[in-house]
This record gives structure tokens, C-alpha cells and sequence, in this order.
């Protein structure tokens, strides 16, 4: 799975124009890994002249329009939601943002002014659970997070079904399912038209009267 959200999220950042370079492209077995190999991804965009930070957080994709630099951990997991908790019981999550990893892409990039760029599923809904969490990736140094929704919705919304995308097997595969109407915009209603003719059924079903038994 790694290596989807990891393809993911290059298709995303190549698709602001940002040049993505992925510094492993190999499985750390039975050890701990070095600060390099904690680095998923390094973007540049030469288009940004001057590089500043949003204000929040949550980052959507008009909030990358300022962002010239970013070391990236991608994180999938995409059956939970993220929580302070998680952090905390499972610290390597962010050993990318400690000193030696920021080093290393300083070194690719050029620049020790980055920002260091989570993406992963989710995080909490909303209320005190989300804020405690927020608190915990501020404190860890972590500048924007970046969801798997935010990324897919991007991708499919720019998609262009006229056009073959045989380079790319994630925007080739988006390709079909938006062609045979499996997608639908940014929405990412998948099978959505297919649920709501059950549903209709369903409802119709329930408000038929049944015929009166023979007397």
C-alpha cells in the first residue's frame, strides 16, 4: 500500500507543477532506517518566487500555491483516522521532520527553508480530539497535512478522459473509472449512481401497498 500512496501523492505534486524526486525506492527490512531513508519525497516548484507558509495547518490545494519547498512523509493507513494517540504510540511517523532527515533534503533542495508536509487519510472529524492533534503535529514541527481526499479529489477533477495517460497507471486507472461513469467529478462518488437506484428501490419498495389477501 505504501507504495500507492506514495505514487499518489508524486501524481499530486506533479500536477502543481512541482518537481518530485523520491530519494528511496526500497523496503528497510529488520532495521531501523537511517535519517535519508525517512525522507518519502523532496518537491520544488520553480514557480513559486517567494516561499511562505499558509496560516492554518490543514492544507487544501490553493494553500501550496506559496510553498516553493517541502520534504514529504506519506503516511497511508487508510482504514483509521490519525490521533494525537497515534503520534505518540507510534513516533517514527514524523521521523522525518527530526534534524538529520531535514539535512538531507536541505542538501537535494538546496535551501534549508522548506516545509515539512504530512499527508495521510485523516485526521479527527472536528472538537477537542482534532485540536489536541493539531497541537501535537505543531509541536513536532510539522508545517501542513495534506488528506488522501484533498489529493484523489485534485486528481480526478483534472483528469482528462479525451487523453491516454499510458505513462501513468494511477491517472490511467482514474481515467477509465471517470470514462465508465465509476467517478464523478471531485466528488469521488464511487458507485454512487448504483447506490442511489438501490436506495430509490428500496424506498419504492417500502411505500407500495401490499395487495389485499383473498377472502
Amino acid at each position: 500500500m505504501s507504495a500507492v500512496s506514495e505514487a499518489i501523492a508524486r501524481e499530486y505534486f506533479e500536477l502543481l507543477n512541482y518537481l518530485v524526486t523520491q530519494p528511496r525506492k526500497y523496503v528497510v527490512p529488520g532495521r531501523q532506517k537511517s535519517a535519508e531513508e525517512e525522507v518519502d519525497l523532496v518537491i520544488f516548484n520553480p514557480r513559486v518566487r517567494q516561499h511562505r507558509l499558509p496560516d492554518g495547518i490543514v492544507w487544501q490545494t490553493q494553500d501550496l500555491k506559496h510553498v516553493a519547498r517541502a520534504i514529504v512523509g506519506v503516511r497511508g493507513w487508510h482504514t483509521e483516522r490519525f490521533y494525537a494517540s497515534t503520534f505518540e504510540q507510534t513516533p517514527e511517523i514524523l521521523r522525518f521532520v527530526e534534524p538529520e532527515s531535514l539535512r538531507y533534503a536541505s542538501q537535494i533542495l538546496g535551501s534549508e527553508d522548506m516545509a515539512k508536509v504530512l499527508c495521510l487519510p485523516r485526521l479527527p472529524a472536528s472538537g477537542q480530539l482534532k485540536a489536541k492533534t493539531i497541537e501535537v503535529l505543531r509541536g513536532r514541527g510539522i508545517d501542513g497535512v495534506i488528506s488522501f481526499r484533498t489529493m484523489l479529489a485534485e486528481l480526478v477533477s483534472r483528469v482528462d478522459t479525451n487523453r491516454n495517460y499510458e505513462k501513468s497507471d494511477l491517472l490511467q486507472v482514474i481515467r477509465l473509472l471517470k470514462n465508465y461513469d465509476f467517478l464523478k467529478g471531485d466528488q469521488l462518488e464511487l458507485f454512487a449512481r448504483r447506490r442511489s437506484s438501490r436506495s430509490k428501490g428500496k424506498s419504492k419498495a417500502a411505500q407500495k401497498p401490499r395487495a389485499a389477501a383473498p377472502s
